[in-house]
């Protein structure tokens, strides 16, 4: 996404979505110190989508840093309609998202981390299937991965 397009973005138009919040445990010689990392999906349901992880003491603060990065790494996707224009695979890590376009009325069927980023993304008829690693934070960025690829 161009730097321009970035500044024409509203926050206000953006819904977000917490994917997954993990405990983070740190031994030190007094005992343990704990963290927790928030995995955020923000997206305008009008073809932008974006991912972002954030760490912090609190969870609404690791929350807050995870929706921050997500705007920073946001995506726009070219939609046919309601669906995707074509099959696609998209790969991250140990992750295989395969997304593969659908009939008007079939919704929406994915399951785990796929379906925020696609609901977000404005899909609204897709199948999709996680294959291989289920890493939230992977299946994440696999499916983005998939999206990208859609915009030429």
């Amino acid at each position: 996404m161009l730097q321009s397009e970035r500044r024409a973005l509203n926050r206000e138009d953006f819904e977000e979505v917490i994917v997954n919040i993990g405990r983070v445990t740190k031994v030190v010689k007094g005992g343990r110190r704990f963290r927790f990392s928030a995995l955020v999906v923000v997206g305008d349901k009008k073809g932008h989508v974006g991912y972002g992880v954030g760490k912090a003491k609190e969870i609404p603060d690791a929350v807050r840093k995870a929706v921050d990065d997500a705007f920073k790494n946001m995506i726009s996707i070219g939609l046919k309609g309601t669906t995707v224009a074509h099959d696609v695979q998209g790969k991250f890590n140990a992750s295989v998202v395969l997304l593969k376009p659908a009939a008007e009325g079939t919704g929406v069927i994915a399951g785990g981390a796929v379906r925020p980023v696609l609901e977000l993304a404005g899909v609204k008829d897709i199948l999709t299937k996680s294959l291989r690693s289920n890493n939230p934070s992977n299946v994440v960025r696999a499916t983005c991965a998939a999206l990208e690829k859609l915009k030429g």
